[in-house]
């Protein structure tokens, strides 16, 4: 029976960091998308895409409080 790989934390900043800059980018490409198909888009449709980017824009905020929680734990 294999061992269980140790918990190996000391790249969770970078990961982490990656994971922001993609939901940037997530966050980008919807903006894009409702400003080049607004016309043809119904207002709910706009307000999904809205409310996603405001989630997203939360997760960002609790993935940074993460980020400073690990530098922090790094630290000690």
């Amino acid at each position: 029976m294999e061992k269980p790989k140790p918990d190996d934390r000391s790249n969770n900043p970078e990961r982490i960091e990656n994971t922001i800059g993609h939901t940037l980018q997530n966050m980008d490409e919807a903006r894009d998308f409702e400003k080049a198909h607004s016309e043809e888009m119904s207002e709910e449709e706009k307000q999904q895409i809205e409310a996603k980017n405001q989630r997203r824009e939360e997760s960002i905020e609790g993935m940074r409080q993460e980020i400073k929680d690990e530098v922090n734990d790094q630290k000690k």
